[in-house]
């Protein structure tokens, strides 16, 4: 299998004033595509040391992916050391040059002298285009390695590994690539899922993977392409009637994509009524194109007073009960769908930390509820307190998933790993 290393640059990721997120993308793009990132190491701005890591990147890979350095500022090296790690000189692209001015003018300034840097890469190198910035991307081989050089900027970063280099790769790769299927799952812990899937027997070179991502858990089955198609079929059936009902994709859908589309297949319409998850349901929602074409209104009731001015909710449910309970909550979600006129509204109530919570309701109880055309489906949890941000992450989860559950035919109540059951009901 080809070797690909991975070179990150920056003083600035050494010192922890930024997170490397290129590096983590970059290694799950290429396991799905069925490549492996073989090595990977960060190097400061530092000639010399930019030019030992190419060195040796050259010597232990096929492919290298160098990030950063292409800037247009004094400590951006990683043309000039590609340079003098080749023992050659650099050379300006006339045409980069003019794109660099082209894309100023059109914003009706002048180009600054220091980006002319940006159009300099090494006399062997190949331009390798970056349609979305100006720093310009190229190409050099050594020691028979392929040294790819990228600019920083996430975006940037991943549009030109998306649109080129990784097509290149895939040009390249003589051998078959392996087949990947995976799950995306919610309310089961790692342990358990893997002792519902552990009696499965996989074929020989399969390989089955967990990744947690809070709120959700996602499993990866790689699969030889020696493996039977068959095989590989019956394999897939016997995962997921073991995962079944807790899977919410078997591909990269997002719970909001999916709730997204079981919406705009049934053609109906959806409100929030928010109050411990302040939003997020909403946020979630709305992150993804085309929502609104299902989802009217969202509120956030933070306080007592809000839930009775915007959501009707009697003031003596909420004297008699707690804004925590069951009866506010459902109240939240019947206020919602009636002053939306949506077909479902989804409400939350709940107590996320770290203050707040009592014998009888501690912090990550979270009570719930689903206002749908046949009635008001609602639950109370106590939910693992791992955090403020992570109880309303999860709360957000279980709002979703109930709604999932019930445009899919599925028990809409079920027992959450790690969470207590303190009311389930319609």
């Amino acid at each position: 299998m080809m070797k690909i290393a991975l070179i990150s640059t920056g003083e600035e990721i050494l010192t922890g004033d930024i997170v490397d997120t290129n590096s983590a993308w970059l290694a799950e793009l290429l396991s799905d595509a069925g490549f492996k990132l073989s090595w990977h190491v960060t190097v400061g701005d530092a000639m010399e040391e930019l030019v030992d890591a190419f060195e040796l990147a050259s010597q232990r890979s096929d492919v290298c992916i160098v990030n950063g350095g292409l800037g247009p500022t004094t400590d951006d090296l990683s043309a000039e050391a590609a340079a003098q790690w080749k023992h050659e000189g650099l050379k300006e692209l006339s045409v980069w040059i003019a794109k660099l001015e082209d894309f100023y003018a059109s914003r009706n300034r002048v180009m600054p002298e220091s980006n002319r840097k940006q159009a300099h890469i090494p006399e062997s190198g190949e331009m390798v285009d970056n349609p979305v910035g100006t720093a310009c991307g190229f190409k050099v081989s050594h020691n028979q390695c392929d040294l790819y050089f990228t600019p920083g900027v996430p975006f940037e970063f991943k549009t030109m590994v998306k649109d080129q280099i990784l097509p290149a790769l895939v040009a390249e790769q003589h051998e078959s690539m392996p087949q990947l299927k995976r799950w995306l799952t919610f309310g089961l812990s790692e342990s358990l899922l893997a002792d519902w899937l552990d009696p499965i027997e996989l074929p020989q070179g399969a390989v089955l993977g967990y990744r947690s991502s809070m709120p959700t858990i996602e499993i990866k089955l790689r699969v030889p392409a020696s493996c039977a198609d068959s095989d590989v079929k019956a394999l897939e059936k016997a995962i997921s009637n073991r995962l079944d009902p807790f899977v919410f994709s078997t591909g990269k859908q997002r719970m909001a994509q999916r709730v997204q589309a079981l919406m705009l297949e049934r053609g109906v319409t959806l409100s929030t009524a928010e109050s411990c998850t302040g939003g997020m349901v909403a946020d979630w929602l709305i992150s993804e194109a085309g929502s609104s074409a299902y989802f009217q209104r969202g509120y956030v009731t933070y306080s007592n007073q809000a839930k009775q001015d915007d959501l009707g909710v009697p003031k003596e449910i909420i004297t008699e009960h707690g804004a925590v309970s069951i009866p506010v909550v459902e109240a939240m979600a019947e206020g919602a769908r009636d002053k939306a006129q949506t077909d479902f509204a989804l409400a939350t109530s709940g107590i996320a930390g770290p203050q707040g919570g009592s014998d009888d309701k501690p912090v990550g109880t979270v009570a719930f509820a689903l206002a749908t055309p046949d009635g008001v489906f609602s639950q109370m949890l106590v939910l693992p307190n791992r955090g403020r941000t992570l109880v309303r992450k999860v709360s957000t989860a279980v709002a979703l998933d109930m709604l999932r559950r019930y445009l899919t035919n599925q028990p809409i109540f079920t027992q959450y790993s790690g969470s207590k059951i303190l009311y389930q009901g319609q």
